[in-house]
């Protein structure tokens, strides 16, 4: 039989995910994405040469894997077109590879002008949203007026959902928001327009996923942001929409929950997070600009500049026990070649856990030297410097899990792998 595997950030998302899924992809047949929408930027580096994706899974570069985009991911049309044209031009086959639940909700251009015009309107108190209408995407699929991939199927059916929906909001829009409102008409003809050529893309995910199984074939579940940043489980209110812990991979996908045989969470060598938001470990001065500068910490989809820290293991250990993570891959370590010293939280003042927002807790910090040698493209754990060394088996000592994988670099082969979950 197969080997089906979570790979999540463990985090505040940017962790690496990308790279990690396009490595082992490999070794498997399949690979799903199964939250979020086109707001995740995943980076891959292969021969030098980068690539970004938004919405499909970072799979999609090697040949005659099964791709498939579940229906918790929310989907627009706009941002799957451009995707799939970009890489088809680079000759990668992208229609004949991928595969997308009819379940999917649509992020559609209201969902975007709602999203902005709200965080106008919060003004200091924004979120930090991309602005792309995540999650009013997901709000519509809450409350049950959302409009999902298969229902472009019957154009009628399509029209009189949009006239509904869009009654809805535009009256938000023009009396609440202030802002213009969108006609149906132009709305409908765009969307059917865009539908065209992705519809025959639509496929049964759980049924296409429980034929891999039964065949023997091993997965790989791809999720997008990173764990503090669920909806649920995050630092609320400044989360994503959707679920990002490993649950979310079953609930995303339909996949049964004792089909998956392990857990791979993602985690940076350090710590960042991008928009607003409780940040313990955040650095601010010369030390969070040099993590800022050596890290190239921007946002690889919206370019915006990321938030640095030193790593946090108070929030690591409540993001292992919350995935059951089975195995840690620690990634960019060699953005912290040039410190004299490396620091890492290991507990808070008046508190144990990690669980509210709104209250401001002060890290204790445990120091260890700093290597002060290039670890950049090591791809063999003899080869890491000793200080290294104890550094990663420190950080792998206190999330007491085991440590599978360690990044020196943004390219696939820049990647020690010490106990493979694949």
């Amino acid at each position: 039989m197969g080997k089906n595997v979570v790979v999540l950030g463990s985090q505040w998302g940017d962790e690496g995910k990308g790279k990690i899924v396009d490595l082992l992809t490999e070794r498997v047949q399949g690979v799903v994405r199964f939250q979020g929408g086109h707001n995740a930027g995943h980076t891959l580096v292969v021969d030098g040469e980068k690539t970004i994706l938004q919405l499909l899974p970072s799979g999609i570069l090697h040949a005659g894997v099964q791709c498939m985009i579940g229906n918790g991911v929310v989907v627009s049309l706009q941002a799957l077109k451009k995707e799939i044209d970009f890489l088809e031009a680079k000759n990668i086959p992208v229609k004949k590879q991928l595969k997308v639940s009819g379940a999917c909700a649509l992020v559609m251009p209201y969902h975007v002008a709602l999203d902005l015009a709200r965080e106008t309107r919060r003004g200091q108190n924004l979120i930090g949203t991309t602005g792309r209408g995540i999650g009013p995407a997901y709000e519509d699929k809450i409350a049950r007026r959302g409009i999902r991939f298969a229902d472009l199927l019957d154009p009628q059916y399509f029209e009189t959902l949009l006239r509904e929906v869009l009654d809805y909001h535009n009256f938000v829009l023009k009396n609440y928001l202030m802002t213009s409102v969108f006609d149906v008409q132009e709305i409908y003809e765009e969307t059917l327009a865009l539908a065209s050529e992705l519809l025959p893309m639509i496929a049964d995910i759980p049924a296409l996923l429980q034929q891999h199984r039964q065949q023997g074939h091993s997965l790989l579940f791809e999720g997008a942001q990173g764990t503090f940043l669920d909806i649920d489980h995050g630092t609320y209110p400044y989360v994503t929409s959707s679920n990002t812990v490993a649950g979310g991979a079953c609930t995303g996908s339909g996949f049964g929950p004792r089909y998956i045989d392990a857990v791979l969470g993602v985690t940076k060598a350090y710590t960042t997070r991008v928009g607003s938001g409780p940040f313990p470990t955040e650095l601010t001065g010369i030390l969070g600009d040099t993590l800022v500068e050596q890290g190239r910490e921007f946002g690889s989809n919206t370019g915006r500049k990321r938030r640095c820290g030193w790593f946090d293991a108070v929030a690591m250990r409540r993001a292992a026990y919350m995935n059951s993570l089975s195995g840690l891959c620690i990634t960019k370590l060699d953005v912290l070649d040039s410190f004299d010293q490396v620091q890492i939280a290991v507990a808070y003042e008046e508190t144990e856990g990690y669980s509210d927002s709104r209250r401001v807790v002060k890290p204790i910090y445990e120091t260890l030297e700093g290597w002060k040698s290039s670890t950049v493209g090591i791809d063999s754990w003899s080869k890491l410097p000793e200080k290294a060394k104890a550094y990663v088996k420190r950080i792998e000592t206190l999330l007491e899990v085991p440590l599978s994988m360690v990044s020196t670099g943004p390219d696939r082969k820049h990647t020690i792998e010490i106990s493979p979950v694949l």
